[in-house]
């Protein structure tokens, strides 16, 4: 069973966490992940590093997941009036 991540009292994840959570369930070597969050006034930018291995289980077939990936983060983001963009570096 994977480590369940200790999220803030109030319940609400970060679009840093959402996305952490969701990447480790979908790659070989969730410990190969790191998320760089770069704030602005009313946008995000979440920079996605992972193992060179699980880049084309992040991307998907025709970039299905990644862009499923970017619809969540995307929704996620409306409730707080930012936008976000997801890069895989």
């Amino acid at each position: 069973m994977p480590d369940i991540p200790d999220y803030p009292s109030s319940g609400r994840l970060t679009m840093k966490d959402l996305l952490e959570t969701i990447v480790k369930a979908l790659v070989d070597n969730p410990s190969e992940i790191s998320v760089r969050e770069i704030q602005g006034e009313k946008s995000t930018i979440l920079e996605l590093k992972v193992h060179e291995d699980d880049v084309g289980k992040v991307i998907g077939k025709q970039g299905r997941i990644i862009n499923a990936l970017r619809t969540i983060l995307r929704s996620a983001a409306v409730k707080e009036g930012k936008i976000v963009q997801l890069e895989l570096l």
